[in-house]
């Protein structure tokens, strides 16, 4: 058993959230160690400097194990997915909001004036790919991969309805 605990190895991670297409930089990386058999591809320790200045192929959070296929030109979105940008201000998202955030994005329809009543709200889940303050700091546009279908219809919204909510890990497909 003492042998077994002893094979290990030195493999690449990210430090820190990193977004699709951004060129990576020493401070992006970091070493870790694992055991040296998991029957996976990871960039040994000795590959950074073939990896510093190469994109990153998809969004990904701070310690994701780097492989090959995590490099290179970009890969997202995949068939099926779309990425929306929704603009938003200060109190319709969390302040920590980050590239590999899974979020719920909900539209709350104004209350209807005949009735009264407010209709559902409408909501579809996604990982953020992208947080952008603009120039004047008054909107933030925050970028969502998510189903074409959802994607589309997050898009026909009305903006200052939209609001966006960090959740745990889903399982399916969200609406």
């Amino acid at each position: 058993m003492a042998l077994q605990l002893g094979h290990r190895q030195q493999v690449l991670a990210l430090a820190r959230p990193v977004v699709v297409g951004q060129q990576l930089s020493a401070r992006d990386l970091k070493e870790v160690s694992v055991p040296a058999d998991t029957g996976l591809q990871i960039l040994p320790a000795s590959s950074k400097a073939r990896v510093e200045g190469r994109p990153a192929a998809y969004s990904l959070p701070a310690g994701t194990l780097l492989t090959d296929a995590l490099l290179g030109t970009a890969r997202v979105p995949q068939t099926g997915q779309a990425e929306a940008a929704v603009g938003l201000k200060a109190g319709q998202f969390p302040p920590g909001l980050q590239p590999g955030n899974r979020v719920t994005v909900v539209v709350a329809p104004p209350a209807d004036a005949t009735s009264g009543t407010a209709p559902s709200p409408l909501s579809w889940t996604g990982v953020v790919t992208g947080v952008r303050k603009d120039t004047t700091e008054q909107t933030t546009v925050v970028s969502i991969q998510m189903a074409q279908a959802d994607a589309q219809a997050l898009a026909a919204q009305p903006a200052g309805q939209i609001s966006v909510v960090i959740v745990p890990e889903q399982r399916g497909g969200g609406r």
